[in-house]
C-alpha cells in the first residue's frame, strides 16, 4: 500500500488523510495529519456545501440543491410528497405573515387579535362578577357622520317632478327601513313625498297610523333640506288617480332616475306599495347613504308619549346605577310559524304553527323541516337555549333582563328561562296598567317602546337576525359601538346538543361558546369596516341572510377628521 495515494490512479487513500477539518474563511482545506494533496481537490469538489464562503453563495447553492432534489427520479412518490410538503410550508408561512400584518391602517385597539383577547378576558368565567362584562368596545375615533356636504341641500324654489305616495308594509322596523328607502328615492327623483301611511294588515292588524308612531314635526324638519314633504296631496293633483307601482327589489339609482322618473312625470302621482328593500345598498352615492341613515336614526323618532313612558321604564331598570341586558327573544308565534321552527315545542303546538303557516297566503314556503332549519342556524333560540347561552357567556343569575319581544310562544313560555334568570321584565310587568292603557292592542307602538329600551340597554343580545334586531344593532353602533352580542347559531346548536347528550362538560361548552362569539365578532369587525376610495367615510354593512349576499347598510361613521371634510 502506497503512503501517498493518488485519486487519479485509483490508489487507496492513506488512513492519515481521512480525518480533515476546515480552517478559516478562505475556502481552503488543510489536512490535520498530512496526506495527499489530490484528496483536497476531490473533497473540495464533492463537498462544496461544507466549505465556508460568502452568505449569498451558500443560499444559492442550497436552493439549487433543493430544486435538484425535486427533479423526478425513479422514486416519484417521494418527489410528490416533497412537493406537497413544500406547498404546505409555503401556505402556513403565508398565513402567518398575513395574520401578523393584517390591517396595518387599523388602530391597535381595533386589531382582531387584540379584540379576541379583550372579549375573551371580558367573558372569562373567573370574571363573572366583574363589571367588565358591561364594558363597551372602544370607538374613540369614530362617531356618527351624516351631515350634508356642500351642494347637497335641495333647491326649494325648483319645481317638483311629481308626488310620491308611500304605503309602508310589515312590522315597525320593516316600515322604518322602507320609509328610509322611499325618502332616498324621493331625493333621487326630485319628487315630493306625501306623509307615509303604514300597514294595517300585518300579523297583528295594528290600527296605528304614522302620527301614532312617529313625531311628524321631527320627521319633516329633519328632512326639510333634503326633500319636500307634505301632509296630503295639494288640490291641483288631489283628483288624479295615483298610478300604483311595486318597485323592483334592490334597485339601483338609475332605475328611479330613468324608468320611474319618466312614469312620475307623466302620471304626476305614483303610489309605491311594498316599500321595504327597494333601493340597493351598494354602489350608490355617499349622500344617499347618509340620507337613509339620517332618516332612520334622526327623523323617525317615536312620539312624545312613547318616549316619556320609555324614559320611566329605563329609570326603573337602572335604579341605583344598576346595569340591564335587553334580550330580543324572538320565540313568538308568528316567527315560529313563518320559519317552521318547532324545537322544544309539543306536537300539538307544532301542528298549530303549521296550520298558521298554511293559512297565510303570502308566506310562500309551506313544507318546512324544522330539524334541518335548526341545524342550519335559521331558527330563533328557545328560551332554554337562550338562558344557557347567557350563562355560558358569564352573565350572573342576578342580571336584570328586559325581554324585547311579544308574548313568548309555548306551554312553558319563559319558565325555564326564569329558573336561570329570575330577574326578568317585560313592558307588561315593568309598567303599570294605567301606563299601558293608551297602548292597548297597539302592537307597533309597544314595539317602538321595546325598541327604545333596547337602545338604552347596557348590553343588547338577540337570538334571531330579524328586522328589529338589525335596526337596533345598527342604531347602537351609530350611537357609539354599544355592546351587542349575537350567537353563531349554526355552531351553537351543535355544541348545545353535545352538552345535552352528556358528551361535553360545562367548562368545555362555555369555552367553546366564548370562542364562537369571539370568532363571529372578529369576522364582523373585519367585514363591516370598509374604507371608501378617496373618502374618509367608513360604511358599516350588516349581512342580511334573508337576501343572500346583499349587505344591509344601517350605519355611517367617519374618522374624527370627518368634520374637516364638510364644506
Amino acid at each position: 500500500m502506497s503512503s501517498t495515494g493518488d485519486m487519479g490512479t485509483g490508489n487507496t487513500l492513506p488512513i492519515t488523510t481521512r480525518k480533515k477539518r476546515i480552517i478559516g474563511s478562505t475556502g481552503s482545506l488543510h489536512e490535520t495529519y498530512g496526506g495527499g494533496g489530490c484528496f483536497n481537490e476531490y473533497y473540495h469538489h464533492n463537498h462544496r456545501w461544507q466549505v465556508s464562503t460568502d452568505g449569498c453563495s451558500v443560499i444559492c447553492r442550497r436552493i439549487k440543491s433543493l430544486l435538484k432534489c425535486l427533479i423526478p427520479r425513479k422514486n416519484k412518490t417521494n418527489c410528490i410528497l416533497t412537493v406537497f410538503m413544500l406547498i404546505m410550508v409555503i401556505i402556513m408561512f403565508t398565513k402567518y405573515i398575513r395574520m401578523i400584518t393584517y390591517d396595518d391602517h387599523v388602530a391597535n385597539d381595533e386589531d382582531p387579535i387584540v379584540i379576541r383577547r379583550q372579549i375573551l378576558d371580558e367573558t372569562n368565567l373567573e370574571n363573572v362578577q366583574s363589571p367588565s362584562i358591561w364594558r363597551n368596545p372602544k370607538s374613540d375615533d369614530r362617531y356618527g357622520c351624516i351631515d350634508r356636504l356642500g351642494g347637497e341641500t335641495r333647491n326649494r324654489s325648483a319645481l317638483t317632478n311629481g308626488y310620491i305616495l308611500v304605503q309602508a308594509n310589515g312590522g315597525l322596523n320593516q316600515m322604518k327601513m322602507g320609509i328610509s328607502d322611499m325618502v332616498a328615492i324621493a331625493k333621487l327623483m326630485d319628487a315630493t313625498l306625501v306623509l307615509p301611511t303604514v300597514d294595517h294588515k300585518s300579523f297583528w292588524t295594528d290600527p296605528s297610523d304614522f302620527k301614532d308612531l312617529f313625531d311628524v314635526k321631527r320627521f319633516t324638519t329633519t328632512l326639510q333640506d333634503d326633500i319636500d314633504i307634505v301632509d296630503s296631496l295639494p288640490p291641483h293633483v288631489a283628483g288624479i288617480a295615483p298610478h300604483q307601482k311595486d318597485p323592483v327589489s334592490w334597485s339601483m339609482p338609475s332605475y328611479y332616475q330613468g324608468e320611474i322618473l319618466s312614469l312620475l312625470r307623466r302620471q304626476k302621482v305614483v303610489k309605491f306599495l311594498h316599500t321595504n328593500s327597494r333601493l340597493a345598498n351598494n354602489g350608490i352615492p355617499d349622500s344617499i347613504q347618509k340620507l337613509r341613515c339620517r332618516t332612520m336614526y334622526e327623523a323617525l323618532k317615536s312620539t312624545k308619549e312613547i318616549n316619556e313612558l320609555a324614559r320611566k321604564l329605563v329609570n326603573r331598570l337602572k335604579q341605583n346605577n344598576e346595569h340591564y341586558l335587553a334580550l330580543h327573544l324572538r320565540f313568538e308565534k308568528d316567527m315560529l310559524a313563518f320559519t317552521g321552527c318547532t324545537h322544544g315545542l309539543s306536537e300539538k303546538e307544532a301542528d298549530e304553527l303549521k296550520a298558521l303557516r298554511y293559512g297565510v297566503k303570502h308566506w310562500k314556503i309551506k313544507n318546512i323541516k324544522s330539524m334541518k332549519k335548526r341545524q342550519q342556524g335559521n331558527c330563533p333560540l328557545t328560551p332554554r337555549e337562550s338562558a344557557i347561552f347567557l350563562q355560558a357567556m358569564g352573565f350572573p343569575s342576578s342580571t336584570k333582563i328586559y325581554i324585547v319581544a311579544g308574548e313568548i310562544y309555548g306551554e312553558h313560555g319563559l319558565e325555564y328561562f326564569k329558573e336561570k334568570y329570575p330577574n326578568v321584565s317585560t313592558h307588561s310587568t315593568l309598567a303599570t296598567e294605567d301606563e299601558l292603557k293608551p297602548f292597548k292592542d297597539m302592537h307597533n307602538q309597544l314595539a317602538a317602546l321595546d325598541y327604545t329600551l333596547a337602545l338604552a340597554s347596557d348590553v343588547f343580545v338577540y337570538t334571531y337576525d330579524g328586522n328589529m334586531a338589525k335596526a337596533i344593532r345598527g342604531h347602537r353602533m351609530f350611537k357609539g359601538f354599544e355592546k351587542t352580542i349575537y350567537p353563531d347559531k349554526r355552531n351553537f346548536v351543535k355544541v348545545f346538543d353535545r352538552l345535552d347528550e352528556g358528551r361535553l362538560s360545562w367548562e368545555d361548552f362555555s369555552l367553546q361558546i366564548h370562542f364562537l362569539v369571539i370568532r363571529l365578532y372578529a369576522i364582523h369587525i373585519r367585514s363591516i369596516s370598509v374604507r371608501l376610495p378617496d373618502s374618509t367615510l367608513l360604511i358599516f354593512r350588516f349581512l342580511n341572510p334573508g337576501y343572500g349576499s346583499v349587505d344591509t347598510i344601517r350605519g355611517v361613521f367617519a374618522y374624527s377628521k370627518c368634520t374637516s371634510s364638510i364644506e
